[in-house]
Protein backbone atom coordinates (compact mmCIF):
# COMPACT_ATOMS: atom_id res chain seq x y z
CA UNK A 1 0.00 0.00 0.00
CA UNK A 2 2.84 2.39 0.83
CA UNK A 3 4.35 2.38 -2.66
CA UNK A 4 0.94 2.62 -4.33
CA UNK A 5 0.00 5.59 -2.15
CA UNK A 6 3.18 7.55 -2.84
CA UNK A 7 2.78 6.89 -6.57
CA UNK A 8 -0.85 8.02 -6.43
CA UNK A 9 0.18 11.26 -4.73
CA UNK A 10 2.83 11.90 -7.39
CA UNK A 11 0.34 11.29 -10.21
CA UNK A 12 -2.22 13.50 -8.48
CA UNK A 13 0.26 16.36 -8.29
CA UNK A 14 1.42 15.98 -11.90
CA UNK A 15 -1.94 15.47 -13.60
CA UNK A 16 -4.38 17.37 -11.40
CA UNK A 17 -2.10 20.03 -9.95
CA UNK A 18 -2.99 19.07 -6.37
CA UNK A 19 0.09 19.61 -4.21
CA UNK A 20 1.29 16.52 -2.40
CA UNK A 21 1.81 18.42 0.87
CA UNK A 22 -1.84 19.53 0.95
CA UNK A 23 -3.11 15.98 0.45
CA UNK A 24 -0.73 14.58 3.08
CA UNK A 25 -1.88 17.17 5.63
CA UNK A 26 -5.53 16.31 4.93
CA UNK A 27 -4.72 12.60 5.04
CA UNK A 28 -3.04 12.85 8.43
CA UNK A 29 -6.04 14.71 9.87
CA UNK A 30 -8.43 12.13 8.41
CA UNK A 31 -6.36 9.25 9.83
CA UNK A 32 -6.52 10.76 13.31
CA UNK A 33 -10.32 10.69 13.09
CA UNK A 34 -10.24 7.17 11.62
CA UNK A 35 -8.04 5.90 14.45
CA UNK A 36 -10.28 7.34 17.17
CA UNK A 37 -13.41 6.07 15.41
CA UNK A 38 -12.16 2.53 14.80
CA UNK A 39 -10.30 1.95 18.05
CA UNK A 40 -12.53 3.83 20.46
CA UNK A 41 -9.68 6.00 21.64
CA UNK A 42 -10.17 9.51 22.97
CA UNK A 43 -6.54 10.32 23.64
CA UNK A 44 -4.57 13.02 21.91
CA UNK A 45 -2.98 11.34 18.90
CA UNK A 46 -0.92 12.43 15.92
CA UNK A 47 -0.46 10.65 12.61
CA UNK A 48 2.68 10.98 10.53
CA UNK A 49 2.95 9.94 6.91
CA UNK A 50 6.41 9.33 5.49
CA UNK A 51 6.12 10.68 1.94
CA UNK A 52 9.33 8.91 0.84
CA UNK A 53 8.64 5.42 2.18
CA UNK A 54 4.86 5.69 2.39
CA UNK A 55 4.84 4.45 6.00
CA UNK A 56 2.14 5.59 8.42
CA UNK A 57 2.72 5.94 12.17
CA UNK A 58 0.27 6.79 14.93
CA UNK A 59 1.56 8.47 18.09
CA UNK A 60 -0.19 9.08 21.40
CA UNK A 61 0.79 12.49 22.75
CA UNK A 62 0.87 12.86 26.54
CA UNK A 63 1.85 15.73 28.80
CA UNK A 64 4.35 15.19 31.61
CA UNK A 65 2.71 16.03 34.97
CA UNK A 66 3.45 15.47 38.63
CA UNK A 67 0.08 13.87 39.40
CA UNK A 68 -1.82 11.97 36.70
CA UNK A 69 -5.59 12.61 36.45
CA UNK A 70 -6.15 11.27 32.92
CA UNK A 71 -3.85 8.45 31.83
CA UNK A 72 -4.85 8.87 28.18
CA UNK A 73 -3.67 12.47 28.09
CA UNK A 74 -1.03 12.59 30.85
CA UNK A 75 2.06 10.70 32.03
CA UNK A 76 3.75 11.02 35.41
CA UNK A 77 7.16 12.59 35.72
CA UNK A 78 8.56 9.33 37.16
CA UNK A 79 7.43 7.30 34.12
CA UNK A 80 8.75 9.97 31.80
CA UNK A 81 12.16 9.96 33.47
CA UNK A 82 12.37 6.18 32.97
CA UNK A 83 12.02 6.81 29.24
CA UNK A 84 14.41 9.75 29.13
CA UNK A 85 16.15 11.54 31.99
CA UNK A 86 15.80 14.89 30.14
CA UNK A 87 12.01 15.13 30.48
CA UNK A 88 10.51 17.88 32.65
CA UNK A 89 7.00 18.77 33.81
CA UNK A 90 5.07 20.36 30.91
CA UNK A 91 6.92 18.44 28.19
CA UNK A 92 5.04 16.34 25.64
CA UNK A 93 5.90 12.70 25.03
CA UNK A 94 5.02 10.90 21.79
CA UNK A 95 4.57 7.15 22.05
CA UNK A 96 3.86 5.07 18.98
CA UNK A 97 0.53 3.22 19.15
CA UNK A 98 0.14 2.17 15.51
CA UNK A 99 -2.25 -0.85 15.38
CA UNK A 100 -1.15 -3.87 13.36
CA UNK A 101 -4.13 -3.77 11.00
CA UNK A 102 -4.13 0.03 10.65
CA UNK A 103 -2.83 -0.25 7.06
CA UNK A 104 -6.20 -1.39 5.75
CA UNK A 105 -8.02 1.52 7.41
CA UNK A 106 -5.32 3.89 6.20
CA UNK A 107 -5.73 2.70 2.61
CA UNK A 108 -9.51 3.24 2.68
CA UNK A 109 -9.09 6.67 4.28
CA UNK A 110 -6.39 7.66 1.79
CA UNK A 111 -8.65 6.72 -1.12
CA UNK A 112 -11.48 8.86 0.27
CA UNK A 113 -9.20 11.83 0.94
CA UNK A 114 -7.61 11.69 -2.50
CA UNK A 115 -10.97 11.46 -4.25
CA UNK A 116 -12.29 14.37 -2.20
CA UNK A 117 -9.23 16.49 -2.97
CA UNK A 118 -9.53 15.71 -6.68
CA UNK A 119 -13.18 16.81 -6.64
CA UNK A 120 -12.32 19.99 -4.73
CA UNK A 121 -9.49 20.83 -7.11
CA UNK A 122 -11.63 20.23 -10.18
CA UNK A 123 -14.34 22.44 -8.71
CA UNK A 124 -11.77 25.14 -7.88
CA UNK A 125 -10.42 25.05 -11.44
CA UNK A 126 -13.91 25.43 -12.92
CA UNK A 127 -14.81 28.19 -10.43
CA UNK A 128 -11.62 30.14 -11.19
CA UNK A 129 -12.30 29.79 -14.90
CA UNK A 130 -15.87 31.07 -14.81
CA UNK A 131 -15.44 33.75 -12.14
CA UNK A 132 -13.30 35.57 -14.73
CA UNK A 133 -16.42 35.85 -16.91
CA UNK A 134 -18.52 37.45 -14.19
CA UNK A 135 -20.27 40.56 -15.61
CA UNK A 136 -19.57 39.39 -19.16
CA UNK A 137 -21.62 37.94 -22.01
CA UNK A 138 -21.11 34.32 -23.06
CA UNK A 139 -22.87 32.12 -25.57
CA UNK A 140 -24.36 28.88 -24.28
CA UNK A 141 -26.69 26.14 -25.41
CA UNK A 142 -30.08 25.54 -23.84
CA UNK A 143 -29.82 22.09 -22.25
CA UNK A 144 -33.14 21.58 -20.50
CA UNK A 145 -35.74 23.35 -18.40
CA UNK A 146 -38.01 22.76 -15.43
CA UNK A 147 -40.65 24.76 -13.60
CA UNK A 148 -38.09 27.18 -12.09
CA UNK A 149 -35.05 27.33 -14.35
CA UNK A 150 -33.72 27.08 -17.86
CA UNK A 151 -30.34 25.30 -17.77
CA UNK A 152 -27.74 26.66 -20.17
CA UNK A 153 -24.67 24.57 -21.01
CA UNK A 154 -21.56 26.76 -20.92
CA UNK A 155 -19.12 23.94 -21.68
CA UNK A 156 -17.93 22.62 -18.31
CA UNK A 157 -21.08 23.30 -16.32
CA UNK A 158 -24.73 24.21 -16.52
CA UNK A 159 -25.68 27.78 -15.70
CA UNK A 160 -29.13 28.56 -14.33
CA UNK A 161 -31.46 31.08 -15.95
CA UNK A 162 -34.24 31.84 -13.45
CA UNK A 163 -37.71 32.99 -14.42
CA UNK A 164 -37.03 36.62 -13.43
CA UNK A 165 -33.85 36.57 -15.53
CA UNK A 166 -35.70 35.45 -18.64
CA UNK A 167 -37.12 37.83 -21.24
CA UNK A 168 -40.94 37.64 -20.95
CA UNK A 169 -42.41 35.79 -23.89
CA UNK A 170 -39.08 34.45 -25.12
CA UNK A 171 -38.98 30.69 -25.74
CA UNK A 172 -36.00 28.54 -24.81
CA UNK A 173 -35.86 25.23 -26.64
CA UNK A 174 -33.24 22.48 -26.27
CA UNK A 175 -30.09 23.05 -28.33
CA UNK A 176 -30.91 26.74 -28.93
CA UNK A 177 -27.82 28.95 -28.90
CA UNK A 178 -28.35 31.92 -26.60
CA UNK A 179 -26.29 34.87 -25.37
CA UNK A 180 -26.48 35.29 -21.61
CA UNK A 181 -25.00 37.69 -19.06
CA UNK A 182 -23.13 36.10 -16.12
CA UNK A 183 -24.02 38.24 -13.12
CA UNK A 184 -22.93 35.93 -10.27
CA UNK A 185 -20.57 32.97 -9.78
CA UNK A 186 -20.68 31.15 -6.44
CA UNK A 187 -18.46 28.38 -5.07
CA UNK A 188 -20.99 26.25 -3.21
CA UNK A 189 -20.62 22.95 -1.33
CA UNK A 190 -22.05 21.22 -4.40
CA UNK A 191 -19.58 22.90 -6.71
CA UNK A 192 -19.47 26.13 -8.73
CA UNK A 193 -22.85 27.69 -9.49
CA UNK A 194 -23.22 30.21 -12.33
CA UNK A 195 -26.24 32.51 -12.53
CA UNK A 196 -27.04 34.06 -15.91
CA UNK A 197 -29.58 36.55 -17.19
CA UNK A 198 -31.26 37.75 -20.37
CA UNK A 199 -33.15 40.56 -18.62
CA UNK A 200 -30.27 42.26 -16.76
CA UNK A 201 -29.61 45.89 -17.85
CA UNK A 202 -25.89 45.13 -18.13
CA UNK A 203 -26.62 42.53 -20.82
CA UNK A 204 -27.66 45.52 -22.92
CA UNK A 205 -24.46 47.37 -21.96
CA UNK A 206 -22.28 44.45 -23.10
CA UNK A 207 -24.24 44.07 -26.35
CA UNK A 208 -23.63 47.74 -27.13
CA UNK A 209 -19.91 47.21 -26.46
CA UNK A 210 -19.88 44.25 -28.84
CA UNK A 211 -21.73 46.02 -31.65
CA UNK A 212 -20.34 49.56 -31.31
CA UNK A 213 -16.51 49.93 -31.35
CA UNK A 214 -16.72 53.54 -30.11
CA UNK A 215 -18.37 52.34 -26.88
CA UNK A 216 -15.86 49.53 -26.46
CA UNK A 217 -12.90 51.94 -26.80
CA UNK A 218 -14.48 54.66 -24.63
CA UNK A 219 -15.08 57.29 -27.32
CA UNK A 220 -18.79 57.06 -26.51
CA UNK A 221 -19.89 56.22 -22.97
CA UNK A 222 -23.10 54.64 -21.69
CA UNK A 223 -24.09 56.74 -18.67
CA UNK A 224 -27.24 54.88 -17.60
CA UNK A 225 -29.69 52.22 -18.73
CA UNK A 226 -33.36 51.72 -17.93
CA UNK A 227 -34.87 48.51 -19.21
CA UNK A 228 -38.10 46.55 -19.14
CA UNK A 229 -36.83 43.37 -20.75
CA UNK A 230 -38.61 42.18 -23.86
CA UNK A 231 -40.54 45.41 -24.32
CA UNK A 232 -38.55 48.64 -24.22
CA UNK A 233 -35.28 50.13 -23.03
CA UNK A 234 -33.76 53.60 -22.79
CA UNK A 235 -30.00 54.12 -23.00
CA UNK A 236 -28.33 57.44 -22.15
CA UNK A 237 -25.02 58.05 -23.94
CA UNK A 238 -22.47 60.83 -24.11
CA UNK A 239 -19.40 61.53 -26.21
CA UNK A 240 -15.93 61.81 -24.69
CA UNK A 241 -14.50 63.24 -27.90
CA UNK A 242 -15.37 66.49 -29.65
CA UNK A 243 -17.17 66.12 -32.94
CA UNK A 244 -18.60 62.67 -32.21
CA UNK A 245 -22.39 62.38 -32.16
CA UNK A 246 -23.08 59.76 -29.44
CA UNK A 247 -26.65 58.96 -30.52
CA UNK A 248 -25.82 58.75 -34.22
CA UNK A 249 -22.80 56.57 -33.48
CA UNK A 250 -24.94 54.09 -31.58
CA UNK A 251 -27.74 54.04 -34.13
CA UNK A 252 -25.35 53.55 -37.03
CA UNK A 253 -25.97 53.89 -40.78
CA UNK A 254 -29.65 53.23 -41.51
CA UNK A 255 -29.97 52.04 -37.90
CA UNK A 256 -27.91 48.91 -38.56
CA UNK A 257 -25.97 48.93 -35.30
CA UNK A 258 -28.90 49.28 -32.95
CA UNK A 259 -30.98 46.92 -35.09
CA UNK A 260 -28.47 44.13 -34.48
CA UNK A 261 -29.04 44.58 -30.72
CA UNK A 262 -32.82 44.73 -31.16
CA UNK A 263 -32.71 41.48 -33.15
CA UNK A 264 -30.65 39.76 -30.45
CA UNK A 265 -33.28 40.79 -27.88
CA UNK A 266 -36.17 39.56 -30.05
CA UNK A 267 -37.53 42.98 -31.02
CA UNK A 268 -37.09 44.93 -27.77
CA UNK A 269 -37.65 48.62 -28.60
CA UNK A 270 -34.61 50.81 -28.04
CA UNK A 271 -34.54 54.56 -27.26
CA UNK A 272 -31.05 56.04 -27.38
CA UNK A 273 -30.89 59.52 -25.82
CA UNK A 274 -28.07 61.97 -25.29
CA UNK A 275 -27.00 62.55 -21.71
CA UNK A 276 -26.75 66.21 -20.72
CA UNK A 277 -25.01 67.75 -17.73
CA UNK A 278 -27.98 70.06 -17.25
CA UNK A 279 -30.63 67.89 -15.48
CA UNK A 280 -33.54 69.67 -17.21
CA UNK A 281 -32.10 68.97 -20.65
CA UNK A 282 -31.35 65.35 -19.73
CA UNK A 283 -34.89 64.80 -18.42
CA UNK A 284 -36.33 66.35 -21.60
CA UNK A 285 -34.19 64.00 -23.72
CA UNK A 286 -35.17 61.00 -21.61
CA UNK A 287 -38.87 61.58 -22.34
CA UNK A 288 -38.26 61.19 -26.07
CA UNK A 289 -40.23 60.91 -28.34
CA UNK A 290 -42.42 63.48 -26.54
CA UNK A 291 -41.55 67.19 -26.84
CA UNK A 292 -40.95 68.87 -23.48
CA UNK A 293 -41.89 72.53 -22.96
CA UNK A 294 -40.58 73.05 -19.43
CA UNK A 295 -39.01 71.23 -16.49
CA UNK A 296 -39.72 72.65 -13.02
CA UNK A 297 -37.80 71.25 -10.06
CA UNK A 298 -39.36 70.78 -6.63
CA UNK A 299 -37.67 73.22 -4.20
CA UNK A 300 -38.31 70.78 -1.33
CA UNK A 301 -36.97 67.68 -3.13
CA UNK A 302 -33.94 68.04 -5.38
CA UNK A 303 -34.65 64.66 -7.04
CA UNK A 304 -38.22 65.48 -8.09
CA UNK A 305 -39.59 67.61 -10.90
CA UNK A 306 -42.68 68.50 -12.90
CA UNK A 307 -42.47 68.26 -16.68
CA UNK A 308 -44.80 70.28 -18.92
CA UNK A 309 -45.64 68.91 -22.38
CA UNK A 310 -48.06 70.04 -25.12
CA UNK A 311 -51.64 68.93 -24.59
CA UNK A 312 -51.58 66.61 -27.59
CA UNK A 313 -48.41 64.87 -26.36
CA UNK A 314 -49.42 64.07 -22.79
CA UNK A 315 -50.24 60.42 -23.52
CA UNK A 316 -47.07 60.11 -25.63
CA UNK A 317 -44.94 61.44 -22.78
CA UNK A 318 -46.54 59.12 -20.23
CA UNK A 319 -46.51 56.15 -22.59
CA UNK A 320 -48.50 52.96 -22.65
CA UNK A 321 -49.24 51.92 -19.03
CA UNK A 322 -46.91 54.76 -17.96
CA UNK A 323 -43.88 53.02 -19.43
CA UNK A 324 -42.21 56.04 -21.07
CA UNK A 325 -42.38 58.11 -17.90
CA UNK A 326 -41.30 55.16 -15.75
CA UNK A 327 -38.24 54.41 -17.88
CA UNK A 328 -37.31 58.11 -18.03
CA UNK A 329 -37.43 58.27 -14.24
CA UNK A 330 -35.18 55.20 -13.94
CA UNK A 331 -32.79 56.56 -16.54
CA UNK A 332 -32.38 59.99 -14.94
CA UNK A 333 -32.84 59.12 -11.27
CA UNK A 334 -35.57 61.78 -10.87
CA UNK A 335 -39.18 61.42 -9.78
CA UNK A 336 -41.05 62.85 -12.76
CA UNK A 337 -44.59 64.28 -12.65
CA UNK A 338 -45.90 64.99 -16.16
CA UNK A 339 -48.55 67.66 -16.80
CA UNK A 340 -50.14 68.96 -19.97
CA UNK A 341 -49.63 72.62 -20.88
CA UNK A 342 -53.25 73.53 -20.11
CA UNK A 343 -53.21 71.73 -16.74
CA UNK A 344 -49.96 73.47 -15.84
CA UNK A 345 -51.46 76.83 -16.81
CA UNK A 346 -54.60 76.18 -14.74
CA UNK A 347 -52.42 75.26 -11.76
CA UNK A 348 -50.37 78.40 -12.27
CA UNK A 349 -53.51 80.57 -12.41
CA UNK A 350 -54.89 78.89 -9.30
CA UNK A 351 -51.67 79.51 -7.39
CA UNK A 352 -51.56 83.10 -8.63
CA UNK A 353 -55.15 83.63 -7.45
CA UNK A 354 -54.29 82.17 -4.06
CA UNK A 355 -51.31 84.52 -3.79
CA UNK A 356 -53.55 87.54 -4.62
CA UNK A 357 -56.08 86.53 -1.95
CA UNK A 358 -53.30 86.21 0.60
CA UNK A 359 -52.05 89.68 -0.34
CA UNK A 360 -55.57 91.12 0.17
CA UNK A 361 -55.78 89.50 3.62
CA UNK A 362 -52.42 90.97 4.60
CA UNK A 363 -53.50 94.44 3.39
CA UNK A 364 -56.73 94.28 5.39
CA UNK A 365 -54.84 93.27 8.51
CA UNK A 366 -52.47 96.17 8.04
CA UNK A 367 -55.37 98.67 7.66
CA UNK A 368 -57.02 97.40 10.88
Amino acid sequence: MSKELTKALDVLEQEKGVKKEIVIEALEQALVSAYKRNYGQAQNVEVEFDSKKGDIHVYAVKEVVRDVFDSQLEISLDEALELNRAYEIGDSIRQEVTPKNFGRIAAQTAKQVIMQRVREEERAIIYNEYVQYEQEIVTGEVERRDAKFVYVNLGKLEAVLSRQDQIPGEEYNSHDKVKVYIYKVENTSKGPQVFVSRSHPDLLRRLFEQEIPEIFDGTVEIVSIAREAGDRAKVAVRSNEDGVDPVGTCVGPRGERVQAIVNELKGENMDIVEWQENPADFIANALNPAHVLDVQFDPENDRACTVVVPDDQLSLAIGKRGQNARLAAKLTGYKIDIKSESDAQDLFNENASTDENLEDVFELNEEE
